[in-house]
């Protein structure tokens, strides 16, 4: 071929044609360096049937430069980013990106120097050298990425490495991984899991997409079931890619496979050092990494024979992606699976409403654990009606709550308190006149944080320190923490139980995968007696000594204007309660509540799963809400609030009058500023069956909006702030 057609990485210009030099070997999916005006870039030669044509005279085309030693993108991987681009209305360029998501990992093979500490210590040491020799310990990595590691500037390590302290060691960036072995040791399987694993395996050795929903009560032993299937991929050497919601749960994960298999997989997410990364996605393309553990992004990675994808705890919303392309990963998975021909398994406790219609629709299988392995029970579930066990006054935890910890404290039995709630309190305020504190950046109040002694903004990052005084009437001494968070109930929990060891289990806390894998340590060695924590702890944590779980607040999710609340709720908290009783002590989960009667909590109270499901699938078909109908989000923002309130009138005021399609707003986002920029929503309600996008784009393509504005369209949103 003379000439290609190739998708550059910038979203404006998106495909360009070029002329392939003399000798120079391309073909689609070849990843190669073009010139764009002065500059180079890179670029992905795409399939040139399936772009429009442009009639540009071939002496005018500009010769590629390079291509890049490495293998070109797969064809269904094309197609997926395709779809992606076409579904959430997104550039081709945007999507491709995050298939080459480690730029290093273009530019081939060779040696990386990397740095390890020798064991030597001078009699004196700075400061700076004595913090890093306490966080580098079994460490080794680049000196830049060592500095990161230990807080301190390349200039110290550097002085280390002069002093013998550190070690150079030169590594192939190419290395191989160690095998994974199908048999190294075979589980014992329930009935009901070999049933199961029965039938994703014949998948896998038939090579067919077929989507399944692995449906097992909380410690039913999904992940032994599924991994009979990763067996079975490996056997035919094929690759598998295992998608969690959470880093926090990676460490725990790759412990239960390096026991299954006998070598660990290969991890992916956004904590990685860069030269993990290469190595990851260069193994990954050449076919070297077997199985792939991962976030999100890890859709995304260019698999050379992939045979197997599984997304564990499928109904999290940490899938679905908020900002760039807002992908929702479960279903793209389902759409990889579908364009590789291989199967995808969605395995969930509580699955989505869209999952289960999909399963009832026939369109998945739907796969069914119904009890917990080895003869534990499921946990007892009673309601704490805080309007009747009112706590004490300033505290958060009801008298019967603080019975059962004192309880389980005695019998050397661990407990866990649940409340979604980051921070000491949501809310700080002065005694004296009132003034609230909030985030100069967004609408939303600061969160205190009393460990970090800070003032927080969780959705843009801004910090404080907390003013010595009032800042509107110069009041000294005069914040008021109003409202609990885990740290507040952390404190609560140790001034009840003065001997109790409490460990607090946030993303503030759990920051990587090696801090989680130290507090599972901790928690398995009972070195643990009450977990406080976050959502974090609701996914997937096997404590076999953890017998009692209280649920501080389940009202809370159901506040504000989320349209999945009900559903929403009921999975966190079910999932929570799914920590208790997992061993061969019995369980009991306390649920506090001001709304017992509310159909949620009534639902969890009765462990009816299936009528809390019937109950919300009905309701939303009444209203057209997903899976029975379809949403989309319009997002107008601007720093100036003037420029991006008349954007979202103008926008409002072309809408197309359409019977099956329903529009509201724009009006002011519930988070009105987010992070300097003024924001205005339009929510889109349309059946099942209209082309949404193909609406979207005849009405918002053809207007002209100031260069100031941001529009951005959210498909089948999750979030409605």
């Amino acid at each position: 071929m003379n000439r290609c057609r190739c998708l550059v990485f910038n979203a404006a210009l998106g495909v360009l044609d070029y002329r392939v030099p003399s000798g120079m070997d391309v073909e689609p999916g070849s990843v190669v360096v073009a010139p764009l005006g002065p500059r180079q870039i890179i670029g992905v030669v795409w399939d040139t049937e399936r772009l429009p044509d442009q009639d540009v005279p071939e002496h005018k085309l500009r010769p590629l430069l390079q291509v890049l030693p490495v293998p070109p993108l797969p064809q269904p991987l094309r197609r997926l980013i395709e779809w992606c681009a076409d579904y959430y209305m997104a550039s081709l360029s945007q999507v491709a990106r995050m298939a080459l998501s480690s730029s290093a990992a273009l530019r081939g093979g060779g040696t990386v120097t990397e740095y390890r500490l020798t064991g030597h210590e001078p009699t004196r040491l700075t400061p700076q050298r004595l913090a890093a020799l306490d966080l580098l310990h079994d460490q080794q990595a680049t000196i830049r990425e060592l500095a990161e590691i230990a807080g301190v500037s390349d200039a110290v390590l550097r002085g280390m490495v002069n002093a013998g302290m550190l070690e150079a060691v030169t590594v192939d960036s190419d290395r191989p991984y160690p095998h994974a072995d199908p048999h190294h040791a075979d589980p014992d399987l329930s009935e009901a899991q070999a049933a199961a694993a029965a039938r994703m395996v014949e998948a896998v050795r038939a090579h067919a997409f077929r989507p399944f929903l692995l449906d097992g009560v909380t410690g039913s032993g999904k992940t032994e079931t599924y991994c009979e299937a990763i067996a079975a991929a490996l056997e035919e050497g094929r690759q598998v890619l295992v998608l969690l919601p959470e880093i926090a749960l990676t460490e725990q994960f790759l412990r239960r496979f390096e026991a299954r298999f006998g070598a660990t997989p290969v991890t992916w997410h956004s904590s990685l050092k860069s030269s993990e990364r290469r190595r990851a996605w260069r193994q990954v393309a050449s076919g070297g990494a077997q199985v792939v553990v991962g976030a999100r992004s890890a859709l995304f990675l260019p698999f050379a024979r992939l045979g197997l994808i599984v997304v564990d705890e499928a109904h999290e919303i940490s899938f679905k992606q908020d900002d760039g392309v807002r992908y929702n990963a479960r279903d793209v998975a389902v759409m990889r699976g579908h364009f590789e021909q291989v199967p995808v398994v969605l395995a969930s406790a509580t699955p989505a409403l869209e999952s289960l219609q999909m399963a009832e629709a026939g369109r998945y299988e739907r796969l069914v654990l119904p009890d917990r392995f080895g003869g534990a029970t499921m946990p007892a579930i009673s309601i704490v009606d805080l309007r009747e066990d009112v706590p004490e006054r300033g505290r958060w935890l009801a008298p019967s709550l603080v019975a059962a910890l004192k309880d389980r404290l005695l019998k050397g039995e661990q407990s866990l308190l649940f409340l979604n709630r980051r921070g000491y309190a949501p809310l700080t305020l002065c005694r004296t006149c009132g003034y609230r504190f909030q985030c100069p950046n967004c609408s939303a109040w600061l969160v205190e944080h009393r460990l970090s002694q800070r003032l927080a903004c969780h959705h843009c990052g801004h910090e404080v320190p907390p003013p010595p005084a009032c800042p509107e009437c110069n009041e000294p001494d005069c914040m008021v923490a109003c409202g609990p968070g885990v740290e507040r109930i952390a404190d609560e929990v140790a001034e009840i139980l003065p001997t109790a060891r409490v460990e607090l289990v946030t993303s503030d806390t759990l920051t990587s995968a090696a801090k989680a894998a130290e507090f599972v340590e901790r928690a398995n060695a009972r070195a643990i007696d009450v977990i406080v924590g976050t959502q974090l702890v609701t996914k997937g944590f096997h404590f076999p000594e953890l017998t009692l779980v209280g649920v501080v607040d389940a009202d809370m999710g159901l506040e504000g204007g989320d349209l999945r609340a009900g559903e929403r709720t009921y999975q966190q908290v079910a999932q929570v309660a799914g920590r208790a009783g997992r061993g061969e002590k019995p369980g009991e989960v306390l649920i506090q509540t001001r709304h017992p009667e509310a159909p949620v909590i009534a639902a969890l109270a009765a462990g009816d799963r299936d009528a809390f499901y019937e109950a919300e699938a009905e309701s939303r078909r009444e209203v057209g809400a997903p899976p029975f109908g379809r949403w989309a989000a319009i997002i107008v923002s601007s720093e100036d609030e003037a420029e991006a309130r008349d954007a979202a009138r103008a926008i409002g005021g072309t809408q197309p009058r359409l019977d099956d399609v329903l529009i509201l707003g724009p009006a002011p986002a519930p988070l009105s500023l987010l992070r300097g920029r003024y924001r205005y929503r339009l929510l889109i309600n349309a059946r099942r069956s209209t082309e949404l996008q193909k609406i979207l784009r005849g009405w918002l393509d053809p207007l002209r909006l100031p260069p100031g504005v941001r529009v951005a369209v959210d498909i089948d949103p999750y979030s409605f702030v």
